[in-house]
């Protein structure tokens, strides 16, 4: 079995804010390319066109309608739709790691990230069932288990712009609603996220330590529960009668037989 470090020197990891994600699932497509492309084998799809399409993903997005407390007495409040993004959450105390037989899945002293050397993965399953959180995925034309790195292959790779050094996740999240970096320095921009909105451990009655953090959604104001339709304005009819050609083809469909006159 593989043997978890006492320490890391840094622990890079995500801070995703569920009141700003749209589940507008940019990043799991763009996770798909970036990780189909690049690092390790491509990830799978298998009958994509067909009646059962099924692959491999490294992130995904759940979505749920949750119930927000009451506005007051009698008062329900909306439902609120949440999107949830999930994928591998690089634990301190990684189940998945220490019940790998062959030694295939380990964590990383230098930044805490989880990785699966393909090479000595013989596809058996285990971390599948030790991890809580299920972000693990058997890649079925491969036979290996895969995960997300976090783009271990983008993060250091100096031919890069700068920008562009950063998990493809969080790169592509046109709400901003993905952020990363390195939650052991306490002034780094993630761990001031979470110290400023509160942020959260997934599960964490399961004692897994995960490096990864998830801002709560917000709770809304009164004008912002209000059911409001912001194209209202524009809907308003510019005039009650047809005018200019329209008016005239009114006319002229009218005086036809089984027209309106």
């Amino acid at each position: 079995m593989t043997q978890l470090p006492t320490a890391t020197q840094r622990k890079l990891g995500l801070v995703i804010d569920l009141d700003t994600c749209v589940g507008c699932h940019a990043c799991v497509i763009s996770c798909k390319g970036w990780n189909t492309e690049n690092y390790g084998a491509p990830l799978s799809d298998l009958d994509p066109y067909g009646p059962n399409p099924h692959g491999t993903f490294l992130n995904r997005v759940h979505s749920y309608e949750v119930q927000p407390p009451d506005l007051g007495p009698g008062t329900p409040a909306p439902a609120q739709l949440i999107h949830f993004p999930k994928s591998c959450l690089h634990c301190d105390d990684a189940p998945c790691v220490t019940v790998c037989p062959t030694g295939a899945s380990y964590k990383r002293v230098e930044d805490g990230i989880v990785l699966v050397n393909e090479s000595d993965c013989i596809g058996c399953g285990l971390c599948a069932w030790a991890c809580p959180y299920g972000a693990r995925e058997k890649d079925e034309v491969e036979g290996v288990m895969k995960k997300c790195t976090l783009c271990v292959d983008r993060i250091y790779n100096e031919n890069l712009p700068e920008v562009d050094r950063t998990p493809a996740c969080v790169r592509t999240c046109p709400a901003g609603a993905r952020h990363f970096g390195d939650l052991a320095d306490p002034d780094s921009h993630v761990s001031q996220l979470v110290a400023e909105r509160g942020g959260m451990d997934l599960m964490p009655e399961m004692g897994t330590k995960p490096v990864n953090k998830y801002l709560p959604p917000r709770p809304r104001d009164a004008s912002q529960r209000e059911e409001i339709d912001i194209l209202a304005p524009f809907l308003d009819p510019v005039a009650e009668e047809p005018k200019g050609f329209l008016g005239w083809l009114d006319r002229t469909l009218d005086a036809l037989p089984g027209g309106k006159s």
